[in-house]
């Protein structure tokens, strides 16, 4: 199941050029994910009252074709095969048909000392 998720970009996602800063395409795929794990019915503040917290472990980032001040842009995001303690996300931006930027994102699970943690049943059910 993919994820869409719709961003504007702004002035200040821009550099001098008037091109999308090249870090705020990850706050861009943070949101994203932020969105989807909602939408999965995990609330996250609970998730921290209980002691657990997702942590992103490794991001691998192509950016392919800048993005530019007032684009529509619209996040995909996809859960590729994982672990019961690893979960990986494949993030594309696209400008319509446009492939922008792509992530593989490698998340955990984490108890609030550090220690690594299983992720949440609701999300190890619907991995693939």
């Amino acid at each position: 199941m993919m994820h869409r998720f719709p961003i504007r970009v702004y002035y200040e996602d821009t550099d001098l050029a008037g091109i999308v800063y090249y870090a705020n395409y990850l706050k861009f795929i943070e949101r994203a994910r932020s969105e989807w794990v909602r939408e999965l019915g995990i609330d996250q503040v609970r998730m921290k009252a209980d002691g657990l917290v997702f942590a992103v472990r490794r991001v691998e980032a192509d950016y392919l074709v800048p993005a530019k001040y007032d684009d529509e842009l619209v996040v995909h995001t996809t859960m590729q095969p994982g672990s019961g303690a690893r979960l990986v996300v494949k993030q594309n931006i696209m400008r319509g048909d446009t492939l922008l930027f792509s992530a593989l994102v490698t998340i955990i699970c984490m108890t609030l000392d550090g220690a690594v943690s299983r992720l949440p049943a609701v999300i190890r059910r619907s991995m693939p």
